[in-house]
């Protein structure tokens, strides 16, 4: 234990895995690397979680060490054991474990409990009856010292006294509060004086009604590390003011000593975490639930189908880093476009269909034709589609009065039919209102497998569906939710709003062979893009969800919009 894993020596260290490696070379933890992640249950995880999950267990395993999943639950108020379970099935998801070191900051709550009479009982904590209101307005400002509270010069004992009748609920919420007794005059805000417990009546998911007073994150998060052993308390730049404090209740109390150390978050362009924002578009009805495909939560991403490799390969491109940045979202995009071009089967799907008529192929005649599933994977075989007369091809393959440099079908123009045939356009039959609604075509018998033996090239290929098998699905082509590249700077959320985010098509066509496919499994349609079965589908519906375009469209909006 303690060797760096031989993939680390191969490329260069980020300034964590640096600091691990000198801890290791001065034996600073006798050869240990003991990680944590520790998120409060009060939401589903998002994106920028994946970054604290992947660093925690990231840095762990790559040094034969250990990671805890613990569980900061110190308000009841706002916890539910939904987030609970939700937060196991993702970071598993993630592809990361945390065997049997599941713990919970509540199996701690007698020792914190112990641990703050023994700050009183060192003068180093009292008990304030100052208003939460005036407790931030004797706080001071950035360039103001703060003031001491009037209480705080109790005696040891009364401040041990009302502490003890706090926790048997002899007073109501916001009456009360124990705060550390460090220096109201620091330059550092989280050092004047912060508060350690608050009283609070609810019932907590784990321990019921036996307590009614809670410690807050700062009191709790360091004592809990110590308990645990944690080597590396690694988390985000936000608390790097907070270090100060992790440090002096730690050595207050002289309890093993563990290190903290700050890295950036993850802020990615179009793109939104904040969990209050996220929940005031659910109660606007913009999104339906945590698992939006559009939102940044993994669960969402994962109904979208998003693949844990992608966002794995992503957290491994933009490293870490001791400075705030933002990333695009184009190049998150980039990894999942990558890695489902990898694993993702081929199939053919039409999403706006046009009939195709093909005169002069017999109306009886069905051939299954060989497709190949993935050409980057060879090994994945190829499989047989459905042939006949009569098929669907896209609305948007087809012009009777074509643009220049049009290569798809259009009056007189031959193409490919992917896996199948060349055709010629012959014919068109309108609706009333002059809509093209029927394309008649005839085929080249000698071109099976789309090549001509003649040799003459054919500059378009399209995809296509037999009508007659073929598979009717709704498809929700999802876009980015916000058009603005930081959606954060606008009060009113509903103004950077992305109006193209969802259109629900309800008249596609797939390949048969998607039929009976479970949720989650995800596939490219051809010169469409990589799309995935949603958990709505039913027995006789297929629902899909796009998961990404096979471009990025939003680059050359991007450009279209500089360049005006």
């Amino acid at each position: 234990m303690g060797e760096p894993a031989e993939n680390t020596e191969q490329r260069s260290l980020d300034f964590i895995r640096t600091t691990v490696e000198q801890d290791l070379a001065s034996n600073k933890f006798a050869g240990r690397v003991h990680t944590r992640f520790p998120p409060e249950p009060n939401a589903y995880l998002h994106i920028g979680h994946a970054k604290a999950i992947c660093t925690n267990f990231g840095v762990a395993a790559d040094y034969d060490g250990l990671c805890n999943l613990r569980f900061d639950d110190t308000n009841p108020s706002r916890e539910e054991i939904e987030y609970v379970e939700a937060m196991k099935r993702d970071i598993q998801w993630l592809g990361f474990d945390w065997d049997d070191r599941l713990y919970h900051a509540s199996d701690y709550f007698g020792y914190l409990y112990a641990c703050a009479e023994e700050l009183i009982k060192k003068g180093k904590a009292y008990v304030d009856d100052l208003s939460p209101a005036e407790i931030r307005a004797y706080r001071g400002t950035l360039t103001e010292p703060g003031r001491n509270s009037p209480y705080r010069d109790r005696s040891v004992e009364e401040n041990l006294d009302l502490f003890r009748r706090m926790r048997a609920g002899e007073f109501p919420e916001e009456s009360r509060v124990l705060r550390a007794k460090i220096d109201m005059a620091s330059p550092n805000i989280v050092m004047r004086d912060p508060v350690l417990y608050r009283i609070l009546y609810e019932t907590h998911h784990r321990t019921g009604d036996e307590w009614c007073i809670y410690p807050l994150y700062d009191f709790t998060h360091c004592l809990s590390d110590s308990i645990e052993g944690i080597t590396h308390s690694l988390c985000s730049l936000e608390f790097e003011n907070n270090r100060a404090l992790y440090d002096w209740i730690l050595q207050e109390l002289g309890t093993y000593r563990s290190y903290q150390y700050e890295f950036a978050r993850l802020n990615l362009t179009y793109t939104l975490t904040s969990k209050r924002r996220l929940l005031a578009l659910m109660d606007k009805g913009v999104v339906s639930g945590w698992d939006d495909p559009r939102l940044p939560t993994l669960v969402g991403m994962r109904r979208r189908g998003y693949t844990p490799e992608a966002i794995r390969a992503f957290m491994d491109a933009i490293g870490l880093s001791k400075a705030n940045s933002v990333v695009d979202v184009a190049l998150l995009e980039h990894f999942i476009r990558q890695d489902l071009n990898a694993r993702a089967p081929r199939r053919m799907g039409v999403l706006d269909p046009l009939k195709l008529v093909i005169d002069n192929y017999p109306e009886d005649k069905v051939e299954e034709l060989e497709a190949i599933n993935n050409p980057e994977d060879e090994t994945m075989g190829t499989r047989r589609v459905p042939f006949s007369r009569v098929l669907y091809i896209e609305q948007d393959d087809f012009r009777e009065d074509p643009p220049r440099r049009f290569y798809r079908l259009s009056p007189g123009q031959e193409v490919r039919l992917r896996y199948a045939y060349l055709i010629t356009c012959t014919d068109v039959i309108k609706d009333e209102h002059g809509q093209v609604i029927e394309v008649h075509a005839t085929y080249d018998p000698a071109t099976r497998g789309g090549d001509a033996p003649d040799g003459r090239r054919v500059r378009g290929t399209l995809h296509w569906v037999s009508a007659a098998h073929a598979l009717p699905v709704t498809v929700r082509l999802y876009d980015r939710l916000f058009k603005v590249p930081d959606p954060a700077a606008y009060d009113d959320m509903t103004e950077a709003l992305n109006p193209e985010s969802l259109e629900v098509r309800t008249n596609c066509y797939a390949e048969p062979s998607l039929e009976g496919m479970e949720p989650g499994y995800t596939f490219q349609f051809e010169r469409q893009g990589y799309f995935c079965v949603d958990s709505d589908s039913a027995p006789d519906q297929l629902v899909l969800n796009r998961t990404i375009a096979l471009r990025d469209s939003w680059a050359r909006i991007e450009r279209q919009q500089q360049n005006r």
